[in-house]
């Protein structure tokens, strides 16, 4: 497990049983103003929640749920046709203030730690790329992390992540229904279907977020159907 990579036991109480095989990675942000304040949240029988790794913005990786058990990461979620996630994936913690405390982009020394977790935990349980995903992706009325400032551009480069279309795109001229139709289809919960554009736009062109149907979410949409998306190469 995690070859290579120095990993510091942090046990977790919050987990049970998994129940199910592994197939979807989520990625988060803390969300909270510092590091031990995650670390302790995570750690609190009361608050029940956990990641199965917690990744420092210094890049020290914590293990705080066997792989093997369920954390409680994910909360309600969908994706893909699966629903209560936290059954099929492992969830990776990233710490960020995010939205609410000051969201900034992620250091260098952090992300090099991130990328090989990532790596090791997709070939190990044969994880595809439209399976490596952001919380805002599974649950996106309620969740904004890990956000548009993370380097998802990062993954993709190295086929650990779907990556943002850019070559031969072209409008399918679809309506805003049609539109959603292929959201679901790809794999989001469109029953807030604002929320679920703002989130497809968060994760595959965060440079602008604004909820609305657009001649290039379209295009991207469309690539990312199609079964070899180019781009971020």
């Amino acid at each position: 497990m995690t070859s290579g990579l120095t990993i510091i036991e942090t046990p977790s109480p919050n987990f049970d049983e998994r129940g199910a095989p592994v197939s979807i990675l989520v990625l988060h942000y803390t969300g909270m103003q510092t590091a031990d304040a995650a670390i302790q949240r995570l750690c609190d029988p009361a608050a029940k929640v956990s990641a199965h790794y917690l990744v420092a913005e210094d890049g020290t990786i914590l293990r705080m749920v066997q792989e093997d058990k369920r954390a409680w990461h994910a909360g309600k979620s969908y994706w893909r046709g699966h629903s209560g996630l936290n059954s099929i994936s492992i969830g990776i913690e990233i710490v960020n203030p995010g939205h609410e405390f000051g969201y900034r982009p992620f250091p260098d020394a952090q992300m090099s730690s991130v990328i090989p977790l990532v790596a090791d935990i997709k070939a190990r349980y044969g994880i595809t790329r439209g399976n490596v995903v952001g919380h805002s992706d599974i649950a996106p009325a309620r969740k904004q992390d890990p956000g548009e400032l993370f380097p998802w551009h990062s993954l993709a480069r190295l086929r650990l992540a779907l990556p943002r279309p850019t070559k031969n795109l072209m409008d399918p001229g679809w309506t805003d229904a049609g539109f959603m139709l292929a959201l679901e289809r790809f794999g989001y919960d469109v029953s807030d279907q604002k929320m679920a554009v703002i989130a497809f736009q968060r994760r595959f062109r965060p440079e602008h977020i604004d909820g609305e149907i657009d001649m290039e979410c379209r295009c991207i949409l469309l690539a990312l159907l199609l079964p070899k998306p180019q781009g971020d190469d």
